[in-house]
């Protein structure tokens, strides 16, 4: 089900969540879900490239936030991936510390930068019917990371319903009809 995602950013500067209702089993749509690569997700998966430089466009979303710059907070294979990634996410150089573990991310507090976890999750809707979800939490530290995190909330604004028009859509598309997601 839902994850805990206060646990890790109980106060967000930005906060950002979509959801998508399916005809099919939670199973079915995790599955898919996990599949969809960047690619797959248009203009969403073009931007994702952009501001991680260095990133093949057909990764899927699922190893995208299981490797470096992100570390995983917390998963459950079988309905939910959270993770986590630290840095200064306003720059256009790739600026994100690696982190060794979930506990570093929790406790990081190096000033002028930002943590921003990213949780996805699908949840039972009634006996055929699930949701996927994906939320997006980003929480500066200091003052600097406030300025930077403000500099970034228009091209959030302009960009996030992307999470659901591209990302989530191919992942629905792809539960409900089968075989490859259309490539844009």
């Amino acid at each position: 089900m839902r994850p805990d995602t206060d646990s890790w950013l109980p106060n967000p500067g930005l906060h950002v969540e979509h959801r998508r209702e399916s005809g099919v089993a939670p199973e079915r749509l995790w599955a898919a879900a996990r599949q969809v690569r960047l690619s797959d997700a248009g203009r969403l998966g073009r931007l994702v490239g952009w501001r991680i430089p260095g990133t093949r466009a057909d990764i899927s979303f699922a190893e995208l936030f299981q490797n470096p710059p992100f570390v995983v907070l917390d998963a459950d294979g079988d309905q939910a991936l959270v993770s986590g990634l630290v840095g200064r996410i306003w720059t256009l150089r790739r600026d994100y510390p690696q982190l060794r573990d979930p506990e570093e991310f929790r406790g990081w507090a190096a000033r002028g930068t930002a943590r921003v976890l990213f949780a996805n999750w699908v949840e039972p809707v009634s006996d055929h019917r699930s949701a996927l979800v994906a939320e997006v939490r980003v929480e500066a530290v200091g003052s600097q990371g406030r300025i930077g995190v403000a500099a970034v909330r228009p091209l959030v604004s302009a960009f996030h319903a992307l999470i659901g028009s591209e990302g989530i859509e191919a992942a629905v598309k792809l539960a409900e009809h089968g075989g490859a997601v259309a490539h844009h």
